[in-house]
């Protein structure tokens, strides 16, 4: 199959898992690895964010993507390297701490930008892994809200490691039903309007508990070796 065919069946299981929800939920596609050219191959598709984990992939990357694919930054940000991606990306998925979110808003007024942002969330409260506790996430919110820099559009989660992937839907479903908390509290200044999570393995999962978006990239563009 193509990488277009690949979306295309995607998609189609997408929309078959996410009857009776308002949304169907948009597939971002992860490039982690990939090269340009294959990127902007999903350019016959639907498609039109793409996600990276590594700033410096996005360096590389930038200006031989396609300039309709948008970046979102789905990884591990680190406070030295904002200032290298802060006009090259749409988005940043991975907000996960507050001296992190003060770099994001002084380096985007620097560039008179408002950098849309989600909330990541450690759904599964593992201790290796990047997020806030779920605990923490309204506090956090109201201090994100008041630095102008950034726009809190959501939240996004990495979830556990699981052979068996319905354990993962209670931690599926707690994340949307945070998701619809932080919507009913209508912080000012926030938009929660995206709620980012499932991957390659476990997506449909996600769908079907309310993910307004998706993240996958082996199911699009094969298995990759790191």
């Amino acid at each position: 199959m193509t990488i277009v065919e690949r979306i295309e069946a995607i998609q189609k299981s997408i929309e078959e898992a996410s009857a009776g929800w308002e949304h169907t939920p948009e597939i971002i596609a992860v490039t982690k690895t990939v090269s340009a050219d294959r990127i902007n191959e999903v350019l016959g598709s639907s498609i039109r964010r793409i996600g990276e984990n590594r700033a410096q992939e996005i360096l590389e990357k930038y200006g031989n993507v396609d300039s309709r694919l948008k970046f979102d930054f789905i990884g591990r940000l680190q406070i030295n390297k904002v200032r290298n991606i802060i006009d090259k990306v749409s988005q940043i998925q991975s907000l996960d701490r507050m001296e992190l979110a003060e770099e994001i808003d002084r380096r985007a007024k620097q560039r008179n930008l408002r950098m849309p942002v989600l909330i990541q969330i450690n759904i599964g409260n593992e201790p290796q892994k990047g997020g806030i506790s779920p605990d923490t996430l309204f506090p956090f919110i109201r201090q994100c809200a008041a630095l102008t820099g950034l726009h809190v559009k959501g939240m996004m989660c990495v979830m556990p490691n699981a052979e068996n992937k319905e354990e993962l839907i209670p931690l599926f479903h707690q994340m949307r039903d945070l998701f619809e908390k932080a919507r009913l509290e209508a912080v000012a200044g926030t938009d929660i309007s995206e709620l980012s999570m499932g991957m390659s393995e476990d997506y449909l999962y996600a769908v079907r508990a309310g993910a307004t978006h998706v993240r996958i990239g082996s199911a699009i563009f094969g298995e990759r070796f790191y």
